[in-house]
């Protein structure tokens, strides 16, 4: 990431909201006088969340989009019985088969694009043109089934793609403390742990800020 993008990004990373150089004034149709402004092009960055079957990777998604998320869900068959586990999940009636999208604008001048990963081994194949051009990842994971996110974990180890864990609190669940968690997964100490509600944009947001500071702290400013 250059230093253009981490000027841009740090603000928001840290909670505070930047500074624009004037009050933006809305216009008749809505939008504001730094949206009709090219040569104020925001700085757009990608993000990946990515996770174990039903985790909430669609919720979390839906929760923070600014725009009417993309959504690829398809109904359950009576034929993903062998190869999807529901027992922690038995409500679920569909499942995403090749991602999600949405976007949140955390500053006038940072969009992020947010991409949901599907869960479901047998379309993990979409996962390296998901991830390409990211500069994180958030991995969803639920206490209930830890084991099911050692995939992307293993994943953006392996690919070095900047990522923190945030564990999804279902109602009527545990609570546990992110360090249990991060005892219980073997994640590095380096890599932020948080505990979320995927249904609330406020905890989602949460997320993708320390999301964010965190693929500040990993990618080294390129010199001018």
């Amino acid at each position: 990431m250059d230093s253009a993008v981490s000027e841009a990004v740090a603000p928001a990373a840290a909670g505070i909201p930047a500074q624009a150089e004037a009050p933006g004034a809305i216009t008749e149709d809505g939008a504001q006088d730094w949206q009709l402004d090219h040569t104020r092009a925001p700085i757009a960055t990608k993000v990946v969340v990515a996770g174990g079957f039903g985790v909430g990777k669609t919720t979390f998604v839906r929760a923070v989009s600014e725009i009417t998320p993309l959504q690829t869900e398809a109904l359950m068959t009576q034929a993903s019985e062998e190869t999807d586990d529901l027992s922690a999940t038995p409500e679920k009636l569909t499942t995403t088969v090749a991602m999600d999208f949405g976007r949140i604008t955390l500053d006038d001048d940072l969009v992020l694009y947010v991409f949901g990963t599907p869960g479901q081994q047998r379309f993990w194949f979409m996962w390296d043109d998901l991830v390409r051009g990211a500069i994180g990842a958030i991995v969803l994971a639920d206490t209930r089934r830890l084991t099911d996110c050692f995939a992307a974990l293993d994943y953006f180890e392996s690919c070095g793609l900047p990522y923190i864990v945030a564990v999804n609190h279902f109602e009527g669940t545990e609570r546990f403390e992110p360090e249990d968690v991060r005892e219980a997964l073997t994640v590095p100490p380096h890599v932020p742990v948080v505990i979320m509600d995927a249904r609330k944009r406020y905890s989602v947001v949460e997320s993708l800020l320390a999301m964010v500071a965190h693929a500040l702290e990993c990618t080294p400013e390129q010199s001018d």
